[in-house]
């Protein structure tokens, strides 16, 4: 796996420029104060490791539960478990950091809860394929679009669920969404797992994927809330984004800088908003 992965790091990042003008660009405005030779240190480091995600992403379409878990560890995953006990469901809050193709095929098998990941809509033929490959170990993968019914089905027949959601993508309605300034720059964020968090009552963790080396990760998880209901609004979306900066700031180059971040603007009606992130 390694040698293919460095032979596409050779074709992604030398010969085809994968995204190359949008990853600088998106370096240069997150990181203003860093030279030149900084930035495209993380930038080469950058295209190593998603040459490492591609491949990674087809052994994920056919290895088992047991490749998996040699490769991709829950660290303490009593810290969701517990809220099984409870008869709680969770949302889990996390980004396009590291591997997370691992993490929607494995987390039904990995913690107690039933698994559900919430994503975007995929509508061609093998989009639709690698999304049943992902759910072949019990993990059901629903569309952002379906999420509602799906939350009010498993609150009404009241079963724990664990909902995944990768809350750095790029907000299909700015009107609603939470804009805040991140990385110098005005950045809208998904206020959806805030808002559902305190409609049921659902504690709120982040993950943090970290690369332990090559091709084998760690999964760390801490609470952001407990009881939604309790803190005011936007706590919630505020620590998710804190958190995010931390764990961007210790390993930039495994963030997705190739994808369209800050390709929105804020409507003059809608406002920006300083943090809460006060635990």
């Amino acid at each position: 796996m390694k040698l293919l992965s460095d032979i596409l790091y050779v074709i992604v990042y030398y010969l085809v420029g994968y995204r190359r003008r949008v990853t600088r660009e998106n370096l240069a405005h997150a990181y203003p104060e860093k030279s030149d030779r900084e930035r495209r240190r993380i930038e080469r480091a950058y295209y190593r490791h998603i040459s490492d995600l591609l491949v990674e992403a087809v052994h994920n379409l056919y290895a088992s539960p047991k490749s998996i878990l040699r490769r991709y560890r829950f660290v303490n995953r009593e810290l969701v478990n517990k809220y099984y006990e409870q008869g709680r469901s969770v949302v889990l809050l996390s980004s396009h950091y590291n591997n997370w193709e691992y993490m929607i095929t494995s987390l039904n098998f990995q913690i107690l809860h039933h698994a559900v990941g919430v994503g975007k809509p995929l509508q061609d033929r093998g989009a639709r394929y690698i999304t049943r490959r992902r759910g072949r170990y019990g993990t059901e993968i629903v569309d952002q679009t379906d999420v509602r019914q799906t939350m009010e089905f498993y609150h009404r027949h009241q079963v724990p669920v664990a909902y995944m959601m990768l809350a750095d993508q790029s907000p299909s309605d700015v009107h609603k969404s939470f804009w805040t300034i991140f990385m110098h720059q005005e950045t809208p964020f998904i206020y959806g797992p805030e808002y559902f968090a305190r409609k049921y009552d659902m504690p709120v963790i982040y993950y943090d994927v970290r690369k332990v080396r090559r091709g084998h990760y760690e999964v760390q998880f801490s609470l952001l809330c407990e009881n939604p209901t309790e803190v005011p609004q936007y706590t919630i979306v505020s620590r998710y984004i804190d958190s995010l900066g931390r764990t961007i700031a210790a390993k930039p180059e495994y963030w997705l800088w190739s994808h369209r971040r800050w390709k929105r603007h804020r409507p003059a009606d809608v406002p920006l908003h300083e943090l809460r992130i006060e635990k």
